[in-house]
């Protein structure tokens, strides 16, 4: 898939057999859902957005998740971790919460590029977490913003 905001390209690789949509007016570069449902009922999701973000990244990503926990049921950070992928600076975190009777757990990882945050959010129930973790960091390593790979891998690598 591949989206243009006022300044950036931005391109990432998601499954084939998922459903997907976008919805460019409201930030979102691509939203992809499993098409099966798994055991718990909850459908693993991914999603891109953007939006427009006027402070570093290590002090965005903390409003966003400080906002995340007043609003989503049961909300605990399990992992944060600031590395480069391809030269580019990006914040993971792992978060868990509750949907309905569903305990989900969420891979995210964040970008600041020329004014531009860049989140690619992966959700999935807690239960089917290791089926899927490999498959999210496979997705992330294809985001490409404005030619300059903040993912390792390539749109084309992708294996699925």
């Amino acid at each position: 898939m591949t989206s243009t905001t006022p300044a950036h390209d931005i391109t990432v690789a998601v499954p084939r057999h998922w459903a997907s949509r976008k919805d460019p007016e409201h930030g979102i570069v691509v939203a992809a859902r499993a098409r099966a449902l798994p055991a718990s009922g909850f459908a693993p999701e991914i999603v891109l957005r953007t939006v427009p973000v006027d402070a570093e990244l290590a002090a965005w990503r903390a409003d966003a998740l400080a906002a995340l926990s007043r609003q989503l049921d049961d909300f605990d950070l399990e992992d944060a971790d600031e590395f480069d992928l391809a030269e580019q600076p990006v914040a993971y975190r792992r978060f868990a919460h509750r949907f309905g009777a569903v305990d989900v757990l969420c891979d995210q990882w964040a970008w600041v590029v020329d004014g531009t945050g860049v989140t690619l959010t992966a959700s999935v129930a807690r239960a089917e977490y290791a089926d899927y973790c490999d498959l999210f960091e496979d997705v992330a390593a294809t985001v490409e913003i404005s030619g300059a790979a903040p993912g390792s891998g390539h749109r084309g690598a992708a294996r699925w």
